[in-house]
């Protein structure tokens, strides 16, 4: 791991272990999953624009991020599930010929890592609600959460997975760099995504220990 224990958050841990979290997610397109692997980790909007040679090869899942531009400083993730709103939206946006999508799959513990935030939400909306540590994990499973434009409420269900944020859009803002460390898996759609994703792991020379395996439902 890039962070000992010592570092971590204990309360945040174990939260992540009672709620038994099996891990955080980032989708991402073919360009982007190339820049990433180069990279060695998930950059930031803002570290992805300073890279000159990762912005000659990714494609940003988002045309801009005005909205949370206070935010570009960190790493959009999810718990457990993506925010199939947001790919949907990504999915329509001009220039995704020859593209597609990947799902990566990082080790919880991650979350008890220094300087990470939490939202209830999407990070745009008015309603979101931030903080970092054990009271803000603990808000992305409130009984009820409010979400949108509007002030849209959305009550946790009964049924709902403990493992589950409350609103699929909950966001996990984590700073700088997602370090490769922390990946143990990499899901896609075919088979002929996980030959090219072996393509580009030999091309780039990288040896690293994870699953890649063709998990359509994971993108629903």
């Amino acid at each position: 791991m890039s962070n000992p224990d010592a570092s971590r958050d204990q309360s945040v841990l174990d939260f992540v272990r009672e709620r038994k979290i099996p891990e955080v997610l980032h989708f991402t397109m073919k360009n982007g999953l190339l820049g990433i692997l180069a990279s060695e980790g998930v950059l930031s909007r803002d570290q992805l624009d300073e890279d000159k040679y990762v912005e000659h090869v990714y494609k940003a899942n988002c045309e801009h991020r005005l909205k949370d531009a206070d935010w570009i400083s960190y790493v959009n993730l999810s718990i457990s599930r993506i925010n199939g709103r947001m790919l949907n939206v990504s999915e329509r946006w001009p220039d995704r010929d020859g593209q597609w999508w990947a799902v990566l799959s990082f080790d919880p513990e991650m979350l008890a890592d220094p300087g990470v935030w939490f939202t209830t939400t999407n990070n745009t909306y008015p309603s979101c609600i931030r903080a970092p540590g054990l009271a803000g994990i603990q808000n992305m499973f409130s009984p009820k959460v409010t979400w949108g434009y509007y002030d849209t409420t959305i009550y946790r269900s009964s049924q709902m997975s403990e493992f589950f944020t409350t609103d699929p859009q909950a966001e996990v803002l984590y700073p700088g760099k997602v370090p490769l460390d922390y990946l143990r898996a990499i899901y896609v759609k075919s088979g002929e995504n996980v030959d090219e994703i072996h393509h580009f792991l030999g091309g780039l020379n990288l040896k690293l220990d994870v699953e890649i395996t063709i998990s359509p439902e994971v993108f629903q």
